[in-house]
């Protein structure tokens, strides 16, 4: 794979090639075939190479020993470059884009427990923001692979066909990212100019679907997103202070209306949907859509698609004591839905009474996150349930012994005959229908979903004061990402992150915990070690105490600890500490909005 990554072209072919099978073998239907959009093409490369010409003019200022403010102006316009492109090198590269515009932390190959170095536009920003000479060169060095990467992408979208499809709904997921990760800043943690950035991108979705259109929609749909585009970008240009905008008129006041009105510009297009399964569907008009999300894009194949006949059934097993050794325990012992099924303790009880390692955590949203537990040890919620059912310490139950005792009772047994017909009861449609049951969890009838769909007294005051200061002074919302309030990255929702805060035993935060988290399965790699899934906050009101050792026990310690900034803040050494150790300056009066927003994040 190294190798293959100094050959782009070849790269790319490979990549299409496995594609182009993983299709066939899913039984996908074939894609329309459109001719190649070489203005489309055009404009990508034109903004590629005032991009890389930007990077080269950085380079010379870095060289010429310019003072900070001149480097800061430089780097924030080819920034807002990339921007213009973005949502092609998205969609188009993903693998470059991650280490164009990823995160400032290694990328993990997960495989082979190691570690990749962190690279681009982020890595870049820490150099910046402040500016130390001392580090020229890496910042030379960084600045140069910067240019390796703007070549892969001429390279690139010089040999690809690139179809009308392809590019609406590259489009399409720029508009949710806009909606996701560009309001939150998780693209500029440090400097804080996402806001001067946005506009960027929105005139590149602009100045692309015009390329595409039709006159038909030139008069009626495509005219109106440019005129709702008009509005954002000077909503934008009237206030570019992270901490004092509006993100919560700002939301569904423009940024939804934007993201209905592409609906309506496919239809008028007669654009076909690319036929892959995505987490967000293809005809959800916003994030906040009733039925916006797609549970089945994260099953593990589709014999495991979700259905409410696997749900029902998966609802009486949970809380049936069939599924433990001895009878005496079902999975709603540790979660409880009148508690958003948690069990309301600091850590769970094993079948001794004895207290367990980790805290409950939620069910609800769990079926929309890539690793389940707290440290993440299965990819999803069949091998979750498998997992709880035969630990000795939980339930203690034998899979095969189970599925015995279901297929010796006739009620069991005729059930899972009528939703797996053609097949005898197995394993797996054991695991199938609990997990189908937990997806079955995610309602999205909050307050808060509410209020984005536009019953504006929905929330309170204070609500929409705490939602400001969740995304915007607090930073919350660049690891609990709006909509799903979890660590799963929108748009795509391909991968659920882990976050290393350097938690203490309890809100004393006296002393350090000392539980390794994700690190325990790969020991050999620095950035997990004591790392945990960032959980949803969905509901999060319900669920005391917090965090995966149950040491906090409200929401109040919760807050006054990332207040302080973290593990670092009080005083532990975490040199791998992902959080921010900067403190956040909240006043009692913010930290309790934001309290009272998150409230509002629960299901009705």
């Amino acid at each position: 794979m190294k190798k293959l990554s100094k050959y782009p072209i070849l790269l790319f072919l490979y990549a299409a090639a496995a594609l182009l099978i993983l299709s066939y073998c899913k039984n996908e239907k074939p894609q329309p075939v459109y001719e190649d959009l070489g203005s489309v093409k055009k404009e990508i490369i034109k903004n590629n190479s005032e991009f890389e010409k930007q990077i080269n003019e950085l380079i010379g200022l870095v060289q010429k020993n310019a003072d900070q403010k001149s480097l800061q102006k430089k780097f924030e316009d080819l920034r807002k470059t990339y921007k213009k492109m973005e949502w092609a090198v998205e969609y188009f590269l993903p693998n470059s884009a991650r280490f164009i515009n990823g995160p400032a932390l290694p990328e993990i190959e997960m495989d082979e427990h190691t570690e990749i170095e962190a690279e681009g536009l982020q890595v870049l920003e820490e150099m910046f923001y402040p500016y130390d000479q001392a580090n020229k060169e890496e910042v030379i060095r960084f600045l140069k692979k910067l240019i390796n990467k703007s070549n892969t992408i001429d390279t690139n979208f010089q040999v690809i066909t690139v179809s009308k499809n392809q590019v609406f709904d590259a489009v399409r997921q720029e508009a949710f990212r806009i909606s996701s990760l560009g309001i939150s800043g998780f693209d500029t943690p440090i400097s804080g100019t996402f806001l001067q950035e946005i506009p960027y991108s929105l005139e590149g979705i602009k100045q692309t679907l015009q390329q595409i259109s039709t006159d038909q929609s030139k008069d009626q749909s495509l005219k109106r997103i440019n005129i709702e585009i008009s509005s954002a970008i000077k909503v934008l240009k009237n206030n570019t202070d992270k901490n004092t905008f509006d993100y919560i008129s700002f939301i569904p006041d423009h940024l939804n209306k934007i993201t209905s009105l592409l609906l309506k510009f496919k239809k008028q297009e007669q654009i076909p949907d690319i036929e892959v399964t995505t987490a967000l569907n293809k005809n959800a008009a916003t994030f906040f859509s009733k039925n916006a999300f797609n549970p089945d894009a994260f099953t593990p194949g589709k014999e495991f698609a979700f259905s409410k006949e696997k749900a029902a059934l998966g609802q009486q097993l949970f809380n049936d004591k069939i599924l433990s050794n001895n009878n005496n325990r079902s999975c709603s012992t540790c979660h409880n839905p009148e508690k958003a099924f948690t069990d309301g303790l600091a850590k769970s009880m094993s079948l001794d009474n004895a207290e367990l390692a980790r805290n409950a955590p939620s069910l609800n949203y769990a079926g929309f996150q890539h690793g389940q537990f707290w440290d993440m040890r299965k990819d999803d919620l069949e091998g979750q349930s498998s997992d709880v059912i035969s630990n000795k310490e939980e339930m203690h139950g034998d899979l095969n012994v189970i599925l015995a005792k279901i297929n010796q009772d006739k009620k069991y047994r005729e059930a899972f005959k009528k939703i797996y017909p053609s097949q005898k009861t197995e394993v797996w449609q054991l695991q199938n229908v609990l997990a189908s049951y937990i997806r079955s969890l995610a309602k999205f009838n909050s307050d808060f979903d509410e209020y984005m769909r536009g019953n504006k007294s929905a929330m309170t005051e204070n609500q929409k004061r705490g939602f400001n200061l969740f995304v915007g002074k607090a930073q919350c919302a660049i690891c609990h990402f709006v909509p799903l309030f979890n660590g799963t990255v929108p748009p795509t929702f391909k991968k659920t992150e882990q976050e290393v805060l350097g938690v203490a035993i309890n809100g004393d935060n006296k002393v350090f915990d000392r539980d390794l988290g994700r690190g325990k399965f790969h020991e050999t790699v620095p950035t997990l070690q004591h790392s945990f899934k960032t959980p949803t906050l969905r509901n999060i009101s319900k669920t005391a105490p917090y965090m995966h050792n149950g040491g906090y026990k409200t929401l109040k310690d919760v807050m006054n600890f990332y207040n302080k900034g973290g593990g670092k803040g009080f005083g532990f050494t975490v040199e791998n500490q992902t959080l921010s150790d900067a403190p956040l300056q909240l006043s009692d009066q913010e930290i309790d909005d934001i309290i009272d927003f998150m409230r509002a994040l629960d299901d009705r």
